[in-house]
């Protein structure tokens, strides 16, 4: 049982409407770090616009970005 509440319905606030469609069209569900990062808009947008700042920055190339993101899911116990 988690220790935050989740999140899973944006209340009517847009910015948490554009991400949580956004990431239910690419994942098909939303991502439990966006659960809970939603009760606070601002701080899942800026999370959000980090993780694809380091995607487009091309310091890791792509093929790579996959590995590294199942290698840190799989240090801390998450399925991905």
């Amino acid at each position: 049982m988690p220790r935050v509440r989740e999140i899973e319905e944006d209340g009517g606030d847009p910015t948490l409407a554009d991400i949580f469609a956004k990431e239910r069209e690419t994942f098909g569900d939303l991502l439990n770090p966006t659960k809970v990062m939603a009760h606070c808009p601002p701080i899942l947008r800026a999370a959000k616009a980090m993780g694809a700042a380091i995607e487009k920055s091309g310091q890791l190339p792509k093929a790579l970005l996959s590995l590294v993101y199942f290698r840190v899911a799989s240090i801390n116990g998450c399925p991905f």
